[in-house]
């Protein structure tokens, strides 16, 4: 197996984070300080190329009713943009609702500094976001 990477899209940055091989644990990676398009869509596959990546699994910012607004349209366009570039890897999406506030309260746990949270908060979340998926896999194939 490879491993896929989970992105936590935002409007100055995107968090990365990384699984395993064996799909069992994510890993938050970087903060990419989002550009343009190309820029980002360059580190991205250069990660992408560096850890043998199969898959992409994007954040969807869901409302907390479930139903998809203005940050979602976006994200669905990064996803379409970013297909055009990398055809043969397939991408799809994971509720992200909460996984900011989820990461939020692990670094407030491991008692992090504000300025360290500000810093990693970004790629945290990606980790969530993809552990949530790799948990799901789990699931299904046992």
């Amino acid at each position: 197996m490879r491993a896929l990477i989970g992105l936590d899209l935002g409007e100055k940055t995107i968090g990365v984070a990384v699984s395993d091989s064996l799909l069992s644990v994510a890993t938050p990676m970087e903060t990419v300080k989002r550009r343009k398009f190309t820029l980002d869509a360059a580190r991205l596959g250069e990660i992408i190329a560096e850890r043998r990546v199969a898959g992409v699994v994007l954040g969807l910012p869901l409302n907390m009713d479930g139903s998809e607004g203005p940050r979602c349209q976006s994200t669905r366009a990064f996803a379409r943009n970013f297909e055009r570039l990398h055809p043969d890897l397939p991408i799809t999406f994971w509720d992200e609702r909460l996984s900011t506030v989820a990461a939020e309260r692990a670094l407030l746990e491991a008692d992090t500094t504000r300025k360290r949270r500000a810093e990693v908060i970004d790629h945290v979340a990606a980790g969530y976001i993809l552990q949530g998926v790799l948990d799901r896999l789990r699931v299904l194939r046992s």
